[in-house]
């Protein structure tokens, strides 16, 4: 990334209220619908939980946005004052969830090229973002890192309706140690000052949690290892301490938010699952030992197997520094290879693009390669619906198309399950109930 300056009960839990709520009654439906304003319709439905598609879904959803029944689209009737978004023969899946984002950041602009645009320049590119990001299917993301607390300018503008976008988790600055990941390297120590991201002690580190909370972040992002694009570190070194960490995932608990560890090296990612960190990114060089802390600890991996093409294909065209090209060489068929293990072990696993290394709107492109290392197209459709929605603490909210979730919902061409590739190419996108992607 680019730091300017920087399923046992629970599913079966789901599965049991969507086929409730699928055979009600025709007269049930129809009362729901009365007291709302829009039914969705379609050919079939996928629904994630038990993998199987459900033919002719009619959803229902009030006007608080979320779902108030699910039926059967050739029995129910609804009235003339009941909005109807009919999406023909296409299959209907929950919006998906990106759990690792930098919309305030371009693939195309790298390096040192960054420095030749002014500082707003970065929050209005997140507009754009937001849009191709919501656009390509994905109505939920995290935002794990973003200098001057932009994305949470960017969530509160698209929750008051000024710009459109998915719903942004924001973390603000994310936190890491001097001269590690999480700060800003490659300028010469005239031009050294300490950046809001920095913490060098257990200490300071509380104090940057509760800073970040009290001006919008809603998860913690900290480095604790080196990283791909920061210069001058190496890509798997440690960077933060056990104390530190703990400290960091301590307060943010209090506080109600969870934490997420960028981190390539074992010895990283092994503490900060030992120091209680929620979802630890990347995980390129977790040993088998810390596959099974993982799991012991019931720690999420978000793993961003995709962007190693584009970083590769690219080179130094968008302003990538030599350096970091040899860092991504040297981990990349590492990292997949990781994933595959995790996967055959068990580890549960979210889905994180980190996206903004790689153009935005391209995000489901991952799926693919999901597939391509071990996991079933229904496996890697989860982890960016049930699991994502899980590892977020908003089950009640996101994740599935069952009746009291918000009506975020896609629509695609075909069968995903068969060909997941059918994920990058979505043709219209429900947020809310809203239409916000028509058809073409």
């Amino acid at each position: 990334m680019r730091f300017r300056v920087k399923f046992g009960i629970f599913l079966r839990g789901i599965v049991l209220a969507a086929t409730a709520s699928f055979a009600a009654s025709g007269a049930a439906a129809q009362q729901g619908a009365a007291t709302g304003q829009t039914v969705i319709t379609a050919a079939h439905m996928l629904d994630v939980a038990s993998g199987k598609t459900v033919d002719y879904p009619a959803i229902f959803v009030g006007p608080d946005g979320r779902i108030t029944n699910i039926a059967d689209a050739r029995t129910v009737r609804w009235g003339a004052d009941v909005r109807h978004i009919d999406l023909g023969e296409r299959t209907l899946l929950p919006g998906l969830i990106d759990m690792h984002v930098h919309l305030t950041s371009l693939a195309e602009v790298g390096g040192y090229q960054a420095l030749r645009y002014t500082d707003s320049f970065w929050t209005v590119v997140g507009v754009a973002n937001a849009k191709t990001t919501l656009d390509a299917g994905f109505t939920t993301v995290r935002n794990v890192g973003s200098a001057d607390f932009e994305d949470v300018g960017l969530k509160q503008a698209i929750e008051g309706g000024y710009i459109p976008g998915p719903r942004i988790i924001p973390a603000g600055w994310a936190i890491g140690a001097t001269g590690g990941h999480c700060d800003s390297g490659g300028l010469p120590p005239s031009m050294d000052r300490k950046e809001p991201s920095v913490v060098d002690s257990p200490e300071e580190a509380r104090r940057k949690v509760r800073w970040l909370h009290k001006f919008g972040a809603r998860v913690i992002k900290i480095c604790a290892t080196g990283g791909v694009f920061s210069l001058g570190d190496s890509v798997g070194a440690q960077q933060l301490t056990l104390e530190e960490m703990k400290a960091i995932a301590d307060e943010a608990h209090m506080l109600g938010i969870k934490v997420a560890a960028h981190a390539h090296g074992d010895e990283g990612i092994r503490t900060a699952i030992l120091a209680g960190i929620d979802t630890i990114e990347h995980c390129s060089l977790a040993s088998d030992e810390a596959i099974k802390l993982a799991i012991q600890h019931k720690t999420w991996f978000d793993m961003d197997i995709y962007n190693d093409d584009y970083i590769l294909a690219t080179g130094t065209a968008n302003g990538t520094e030599q350096e970091s090209l040899d860092k991504e060489k040297a981990i990349g068929l590492a990292q997949r290879q990781t994933f595959q293990r995790a996967v055959k072990a068990g580890v549960r696993m979210i889905f994180g693009t980190d996206a903004g290394v790689y153009p935005h709107g391209d995000n489901a492109r991952q799926f693919a390669k999901m597939v391509e290392w071990g996991m079933t197209p229904i496996q890697a459709i989860r982890t960016a619906t049930l699991n994502g929605a899980e590892a977020l603490d908003m089950t009640g909210d996101v994740g599935s198309i069952a009746v009291g979730r918000y009506a975020d919902i896609i629509a695609v061409d075909g069968n995903p399950l068969t060909d997941v590739t059918r994920l990058e190419h979505v043709a219209a996108v429900v947020k809310g109930g809203v239409l916000v992607r028509e058809p073409d």
